[in-house]
């Protein structure tokens, strides 16, 4: 048996202090890859007359400290390569232009939503990432723009994701459809059913994060979507992969098999603080041409905000 648990001025001066105390706090965040990008880099560059083959290779090892990964640092130092025109003194213009182009050919960073239905949204990530706890703020951020939530405890063989989900609904006050040790694909059907029976704008689905059988949760992933396509064909808005910014490269590699399965359409990243390297974004777009979407920048459950390329630059090259 399933269960649910049912749980004009002086606005927008405080937007604009949310607004500004948002960019501090991204500033803060991006200290350690700010310090490699325009302290180290920059530093490093505008020494130099002109580019030279030993100095685009310290360049690059730089930038692969950053935690930009290789491919993407490669692809910033052959373009230098190639060309006579940019100069050392010009580096922090050319970072910023590349970092700028390669985040736009990812695509489009706002998450989709229709207000005129309900909107269906797929979480995907290997244990340990932060997913339950990115749900709880995308709900709750939801909630807080006025719209009524409904969460789906997916990831059913694992107890403990379950029962923190349960906590976290009552403790911003959604429902949520869970049961322990079901088939994840009919824990998603009830939820859908209660989505539109009873007019939710927002359904939010956990899914499994075990990567030891990658057949199993591919089936697992398969049969959830399956469920969706079959149930609400237009309603599934994003396919979500949480990713931690402080596993940097490794996490990415380690959560590539969700990049097969998973029909992604964006990244959240969690744990974006001062323990982190923030170019870890860059690296994403790059590479597997995914916008990121949301980044979490604390503990608090308000700790969520929409991806802002221009912040993200500006607060890198500040």
């Amino acid at each position: 048996m399933f269960s649910f648990f049912n749980k004009k001025n002086n606005e927008e001066n405080k937007s604009d202090k949310d607004s500004k105390g948002f960019f501090s706090s991204l500033k803060e965040t991006l200290s350690k890859t700010s310090k490699c990008l325009v302290s180290d880099i920059i530093s490093y560059a505008s020494e130099k007359e002109e580019f030279d083959d030993l100095t685009l290779d310290d360049m690059e090892e730089i930038l692969i400290k950053a935690d930009l990964g290789v491919n993407v640092s490669s692809y910033l130092i052959d373009n230098l390569r190639k060309q006579n025109i940019i100069k050392p003194s010009e580096i922090k213009s050319y970072l910023k232009d590349e970092f700028s182009k390669i985040l736009d050919n990812a695509g489009n960073n706002k998450i989709r939503y229709d207000k005129n239905g309900l909107n269906i949204y797929l979480i995907t990530g290997v244990n340990g990432v932060g997913k339950t706890t990115l749900i709880a703020k995308l709900a709750n951020k939801f909630k807080k723009e006025g719209k009524k939530v409904l969460l789906a405890a997916g990831d059913t063989f694992r107890a403990a994701a379950v029962e923190q989900l349960q906590i976290w609904a009552n403790r911003i006050d959604v429902n949520i459809v869970y049961k322990h040790n079901a088939d994840p694909s009919s824990v998603v059907y009830e939820a859908i059913s209660k989505a539109k029976n009873e007019n939710y704008n927002v359904l939010i689905i956990d899914t499994a994060g075990r990567l030891q059988n990658k057949y199993n949760l591919m089936e697992e992933l398969n049969k959830i979507k399956n469920v969706i396509i079959k149930n609400a064909p237009n309603d599934l808005k994003e396919s979500l992969l949480v990713l931690d910014a402080t596993m940097g490269q490794n996490g990415i590699s380690q959560a590539a098999t969700f990049f097969e399965v998973a029909n992604l359409t964006g990244v959240a990243l969690t744990k974006l603080d001062g323990s982190s390297k923030g170019a870890i974004v860059i690296s994403i777009a790059k590479d597997y041409k995914l916008p990121l979407k949301l980044i979490g920048v604390g503990e608090k459950v308000e700790d969520i905000k929409d991806f802002d390329k221009d912040d993200f630059i500006q607060s890198l090259f500040i």
